[in-house]
């Protein structure tokens, strides 16, 4: 079996290719970065340099790949998926695992464009996963900055909930449904084990370091002058303010019991992922 994995480098990507080779296998992967890519991985895979706007670059990678691990981000993914759609069709790919959002079923801006991508793979014709994960754990990464700094959390999302989850859950989800065909045809809902507010987030981090930490409510045009301030395009600000505000109306806290039913276990809890980020919350 030829996998291909885009998005090797990231976050998720990373996993999906490390878990791929414990398994056995030899990936291969598409990254903008070669060196990047043999830095993290060494020999132990394919390395095909190019970039998913690329129609051409892609062709190259795809060529007698029979899975595709697909990861787009921002306001360009139905154009980026839709991309790599054709060059799949073109090269006959077998299965596409896409990474999408939870965001999909609970109707927000950034959902609406996995939705888009997720239509142009439906219509392809080309046997599909959908892993819907919700907000990663690693996203809280972005707060290190104001903690180290001034020891405080400033969010908009007031009193609501979100069932954070691990990357490596994330990975581990998407290469058991690469690896077996039980899941075509599907979409995987899934999120860490427990729903927690932001303020909630904020005392396990001070915990973990072991600082007293702020949490301070901002409303949503504070939040949103803050995130534009980090280069996002008005598009991205915008889509991020809604979630913010679906988060505080409470309307992303459930969880599921996806991860549990699809790797056997539990998923892997925010206290864990405290204990592997720790340093760069102390700075």
């Amino acid at each position: 079996m030829t996998y291909l994995i885009t998005g090797a480098t990231g976050d998720v990507g990373s996993k999906v290719v490390k878990q791929l080779i414990q398994r056995g296998e030899r990936p291969r992967v598409f990254a903008r970065n070669a060196e990047k890519a043999h830095a993290q991985f060494g020999d132990k895979v394919d390395i095909v340099s190019g970039d998913l706007s690329d129609a051409a670059s892609l062709q190259r990678a795809l060529a007698g790949v029979e899975k595709l691990f697909l990861v787009n981000s921002g306001p360009q993914i139905p154009v980026l998926d839709g991309l790599a759609v054709q060059a799949a069709k073109t090269a006959g790919v077998r299965h596409i695992v896409k990474l999408s959002s939870l965001d999909v079923e609970q109707k927000l801006a950034i959902g609406a464009w996995h939705a888009k991508g997720e239509a142009a793979i439906r219509a392809s014709g080309i046997r599909f996963t959908f892993v819907r994960p919700t907000g990663f754990m690693s996203n809280l990464l972005a707060w290190s900055r104001s903690i180290v700094a001034e020891g405080i959390v400033r969010s908009s999302t007031g009193d609501g909930k979100r069932p954070f989850i691990h990357s490596e859950d994330i990975a581990a989800v998407a290469v058991r449904a690469l690896t077996a065909d039980d899941y075509v045809g599907k979409a995987l809902p899934i999120t860490g084990p427990q729903s927690l507010s932001f303020a909630e987030i904020t005392e396990k981090i001070g915990s973990a370091i072991g600082r007293q930490l702020k949490y301070q409510p901002v409303s949503d045009e504070e939040a949103g002058r803050r995130f534009s301030a980090t280069g996002a395009s008005a598009e991205e600000v915008a889509a991020h303010v809604e979630l913010w505000r679906a988060i505080r109306e409470g309307r992303v806290g459930a969880t599921t019991n996806e991860v549990e039913r699809i790797l056997g276990r539990k998923p892997i809890a925010l206290d864990q992922w405290l204990v592997e980020n720790a340093p760069v919350f102390r700075g």
